[in-house]
């Protein structure tokens, strides 16, 4: 691989084997819950400083999109119309010792990887943004990665966007945000917590499972191979919705043993 002969290490599946059958015990990601997505959201879309970011994270939380597949999209990827968005390869980064740091355009890893994918309201609402702000910024897509070129999410030089820059943007979104919502409320219970481009992808399949959605169409949307992959985080996701929602229930239960007492106290 670090000459350029091959482009994927075929060694690579065998570490994740090792783990599995040792047993390695991962930290359980978590997606942003409702009230934190809405936060987040809601802070860059009203904010002058990070409204221009406000696109491209409204498109992973609302797509599920892995990070190389939103840098790697392209305005004739998505149909705007229709409002379907076609997924069929994803932007990698790399850093070569030798040849330095370039970009490369990969198919997926399966054929699951290649899908389409519906597009939610605020997501079409956050395509035209993008739009609107690259034509009165005259901002335009300079870059061309091996052949493909008229990426959508481009920066200020018109260069394609990798993880590590939309990860210090979401540490900067998320420091500045609890700062406002802590000077104007200081016991406030909802901020912004630590987490990266890959939890708002987890975020998504979150409010999928919240929503009830079948978990085919899940592991369809997502683009997972295996279907071991979607309910490992279908479990875990509708575990703790299980547990909310019966603490609902254990509240209610609690009402009406407190309204029928004074019922019981009148008949004696």
């Amino acid at each position: 691989m670090d000459d350029n002969y091959i482009r994927n290490n075929p060694s690579d599946n065998v570490l994740k084997e090792l783990k599995q059958s040792h047993v390695f015990k991962y930290e359980k990601r978590r997606g942003l819950t409702k009230d934190e997505q809405e936060l987040f959201l809601n802070y860059m879309k009203n904010s002058n400083k990070y409204r221009h970011w406000y696109p491209i994270f409204a498109v992973m939380i609302g797509t599920g999109l892995r990070v190389g597949e939103v840098t790697g999209l392209r305005w004739c990827d998505i149909d705007l119309d229709e409002e379907m968005i076609e997924v069929n390869h994803t932007l990698v980064y790399y850093q070569h010792e030798v040849n330095g740091c370039y970009f490369n355009i990969h198919s997926p890893k399966t054929e699951a990887g290649i899908r389409t994918v519906p597009m939610l309201g605020f997501v079409k609402e956050a395509f035209l943004m993008e739009k609107q702000y690259q034509e009165e910024a005259e901002i335009h897509c300079a870059a061309k990665v091996d052949g493909y070129t008229d990426f959508i999410f481009v920066n200020r030089f018109g260069m394609v966007q990798h993880q590590s820059t939309l990860n210090k943007a979401i540490r900067r979104i998320t420091r500045d945000c609890n700062d406002a919502v802590l000077l104007d409320n200081p016991d406030a219970e909802v901020l912004l917590p630590h987490f990266s481009c890959h939890s708002l992808r987890h975020t998504f399949t979150t409010r999928m499972c919240e929503a009830g959605v079948n978990v085919k169409v899940i592991q369809d949307t997502l683009g997972h191979a295996d279907i071991s992959t979607t309910l490992n985080i279908y479990a875990d996701v509708t575990k703790d919705l299980k547990k909310t929602e019966f603490e609902g229930l254990d509240q209610w239960f609690e009402k009406k043993e407190a309204a029928d007492k004074p019922e019981e106290a009148q008949e004696d």
